[in-house]
C-alpha cells in the first residue's frame, strides 16, 4: 500500500498561531513524566535505580491518590499537578508489584500481586495517614494472582481481575467486599493471546520475536454503559509497550476487541512506553489514563510514570501521549470533548523544545560509555541534549561548581525549564531522597548571566521537575550549575528548554511513503522527504481519516513498527515539527 496523503495541521500550534485551548486557560502546566520522588531499588549489577510502575489512581475524600509498584508509598494530589509522597509502613505488601485500588464504603481498599502468596487487602478510611491501613479477612483464594485490579460498578457490584503472562488469559471473577471478597461464581477468562493479529501483543523491542507479548495489567472503567476492559502486551521492557482495550456490555463480558488498540502507545519522544495504566475520571468528569514509561538502561525495570489525556466516544476509546512529554494543560473543568476540535484534545501548550541538540559544553564529562543496545549512553555533554532520556551527562564529580551550558543558536522566549536527574553512581536506597542544589542562569551574550531558576536551598527529591517562567524570557544560552557536593556525580538526562524562536512555520513533507508488508501486514514502514529547520516529525494514524486518534515523534526520515493489526486498514499522515 501505497500513499502521498501529506497534512501540516497539528503541530501549528508549534509553528503557527498557538490555540486557544492552550492560550486563554489558566489552567495549570506539566510534561510527563510525572515529577514524582521515584524511590529507589537495591542494586542490580552495581546500578542502583530508580523505579515506579503498574500505576492505579482514585479520587476520593477530595484527593486524587496514586499507587505504584515499589514505591515504598504512595501519593496524593488535589489537582494532578502537585504530588505529596505519604510513606506507608502499615502496608506490608506496599513494595509488591501492581497495586490496585478499591474505593468502596467510603474506604480505600489495597491488594498488590500476590506471586503465588494468599491474596492480602488492607484498608484504611483516612490514606492521609500512611499508618493507619489494617489488613483485612481476604476470602479470595486463587493463586498466581498477578497483576489484580478492582471495579466497582454503578449498582455497587464489585470484579477482581488479573492476569500478567504470556500464555495465560486475562481472568476475571464477582467479588462481594462484605465477605471478605469472596468470589461469587466461578473465574470467567476474558481476553486470551491474539498476536497473529494484532502486532502490539507479540514479542520484542519492536514486536519482531516469535513468541507472545506479556498481556497483562487488566484494568476496567464504565463510560456511557460500555465496560471498557485494558490490558498491556508486549513487555514492559520496551518502548513499545502499551496499552489495548476489548469493550462490552457486562463487567465480565463477553468482550469485543476494540479495532482502534493499542488505545494507550507512545514508542517516540524524550520518554517512550505507555503500557499497564489505570483509566480514571477525575473530579470534573475528565478521562485520564496514568501508565509506566521506560527508562530501562540500568534495569528492564528502571521506570517511570505518565499521565495521558483520555477520549471515550461512541464505543471507541483513545489517549493522546504523543506531546505528553512536552508541556500540557491540566484541565481544573469539565471539557466537553464534542466542543473541543479534534487536533486540540492534546492539550499542548504549543512551545518548542529549544535546546534539542544544540552545541553544548560543560565544565567536566564523566568516562564516555556506550550502551550495548547502541541507544543508551552516558557520560558526553551531548547527550543531555538528545531527547532521550536512555543517555546522559554525566560529570566527572558531583562536586558544587559542575555545570552544563546549552546555546540555543539564537535568541529566543523560554518559558519553561525541564530538568531531569540521572543520579548517576548514586547510592541511595528506598526511602532516602536525593535532592539537588542547583541554579539555572540565562544570558544573551555568554557573558552577562541572569538568575533563571534558585533551587540552590532545594531539600525536596525532584528528578522530572518542570519549571515555568510565569513571563517569557529572551535569552540564547542556558546554563546549570550544582551549588551543593553530591553523593554521586551531577548527571542529567536531558537539560529540555521549552519556549519560542524565530524559525518560523515548515515546508510541507513530500513524497510521503506509506508500504505494508504483503508477508507480515501487522508491519508498515514509512519513508519521506526531510524538511529544513525540523526537529522532527509526528507520523498520525487512524481508522478513519477525520479520526487520526494515533501518533508518534520520529527522528530522521524512516520508520517502521510492527504494532498494527493485521485485518485494520488505516490512515495516515506526515507532518514535520
Amino acid at each position: 500500500m501505497r500513499t502521498a496523503s501529506v497534512i501540516l495541521s497539528i503541530f501549528s500550534m508549534i509553528v503557527g498561531p498557538a490555540r486557544s485551548i492552550a492560550t486563554e486557560s489558566e489552567w495549570p502546566i506539566v510534561a510527563n513524566p510525572i515529577n514524582l520522588n521515584y524511590q529507589f531499588q537495591p542494586a542490580d549489577r552495581d546500578l542502583p535505580r530508580r523505579e515506579a510502575a503498574d500505576p492505579a489512581c482514585e479520587y476520593f475524600n477530595g484527593y486524587y491518590w496514586l499507587f505504584a509498584s515499589k514505591s515504598g508509598g504512595y501519593w496524593r494530589s488535589e489537582n494532578l499537578v502537585d504530588w505529596e509522597y505519604i510513606p506507608c509502613p502499615s502496608i506490608e505488601t506496599i513494595n509488591d508489584y501492581a497495586p490496585t485500588i478499591l474505593v468502596y464504603d467510603d474506604a480505600l481498599y489495597f491488594t498488590a500481586s500476590s506471586d503465588g502468596n494468599p491474596t492480602r487487602i488492607f484498608r484504611t478510611t483516612t490514606p492521609e495517614d500512611g499508618t493507619s491501613w489494617k489488613e483485612i479477612e481476604c476470602k479470595i483464594s486463587y493463586i498466581h494472582q498477578h497483576d489484580p485490579s478492582f471495579f466497582k460498578d454503578d449498582d455497587g457490584r464489585v470484579f477482581f481481575y488479573w492476569g500478567c503472562s504470556d500464555v495465560n488469559p486475562i481472568i476475571g471473577v464477582e467479588v462481594d467486599p462484605a465477605d471478605g471478597f469472596k468470589a461469587l461464581g466461578e473465574p470467567v477468562e476474558l481476553i486470551g493471546h491474539n498476536r497473529d493479529k494484532y502486532g502490539w501483543e507479540q514479542f520484542g523491542r519492536n514486536n519482531e520475536e516469535d513468541s507472545n507479548g506479556w498481556n497483562e495489567g487488566p484494568a476496567v472503567i464504565k463510560a456511557n454503559g460500555k465496560y471498557y476492559l485494558q490490558y498491556a502486551s508486549n513487555g514492559t521492557q520496551f518502548r513499545t509497550y502499551c496499552d489495548g482495550v476489548y469493550v462490552g456490555d457486562s463487567p465480565l463480558g463477553p468482550f469485543e476487541y476494540m479495532e482502534g488498540s493499542p488505545f494507550s502507545i507512545k514508542p517516540g519522544g524524550f520518554i517512550g512506553a505507555a503500557g499497564h495504566g489505570h483509566t480514571f475520571r477525575d473530579k470534573y468528569g475528565n478521562f485520564w489514563h496514568v501508565a509506566s514509561m521506560l527508562v530501562g538502561v540500568r534495569h528492564w525495570y528502571e521506570r517511570r510514570l505518565g499521565l495521558f489525556p483520555v477520549v471515550i466516544k461512541n464505543g471507541n476509546m483513545w489517549s493522546s501521549t504523543v506531546l505528553s512529554d512536552y508541556p500540557f494543560r491540566i484541565p481544573q473543568e469539565y471539557v466537553d470533548v464534542d466542543s473541543v476540535p479534534f487536533d486540540e484534545r492534546t492539550l499542548s501548550v504549543g512551545w518548542r523544545q529549544l535546546a534539542l541538540d544544540k552545541a553544548v559544553s560543560a565544565s567536566s564529562e564523566g568516562t564516555l560509555e556506550k550502551g550495548a543496545d547502541g541507544d543508551s549512553g552516558v557520560g558526553h555533554a551531548r547527550y543531555a541534549i538528545d531527547e532521550r532520556v536512555e543517555t546522559w551527562w554525566a560529570t566527572a564529580t558531583g562536586n558544587a561548581g559542575e555545570w552544563l551550558c546549552v546555546d540555543l543558536d539564537s535568541v529566543c522566549d523560554i518559558h519553561a525549564v525541564q530538568v531531569n536527574f540521572s543520579d548517576e553512581g548514586a547510592k541511595a536506597l528506598m526511602g532516602e531522597a536525593l535532592p539537588h542544589k542547583y541554579i539555572v542562569e540565562v544570558s544573551s551574550d555568554n557573558a552577562d548571566w541572569r538568575m533563571l531558576v534558585d533551587r540552590s536551598n532545594n531539600t525536596d527529591d525532584r528528578p522530572h521537575e518542570l519549571i515555568l517562567t510565569g513571563q517569557p524570557v529572551a535569552a540564547r544560552y542556558v546554563r546549570i550549575t550544582n551549588t551543593a557536593d553530591l553523593p554521586c556525580k551531577f548527571s542529567i538526562m536531558d537539560l529540555r528548554v521549552f519556549g519560542t524562536d524565530t524559525r518560523g512555520k515548515l515546508d510541507e513533507v513530500t513524497e510521503f511513503e506509506v508500504i505494508r508488508n504483503e508477508a507480515d501486514p501487522r508491519r508498515i514502514s514509512f519513508k519521506w522527504n526531510p524538511v529544513k529547520n525540523a526537529d522532527g516529525y509526528i507520523l498520525r494514524w487512524g481508522l478513519h481519516p477525520d479520526a487520526l486518534t494515533h501518533a508518534i515523534m520520529v527522528r530522521g526520515t524512516e520508520y517502521e513498527a510492527g504494532y498494527f493489526n493485521r485485518d485494520s486498514k488505516y490512515h495516515f499522515t506526515i507532518e514535520a515539527f
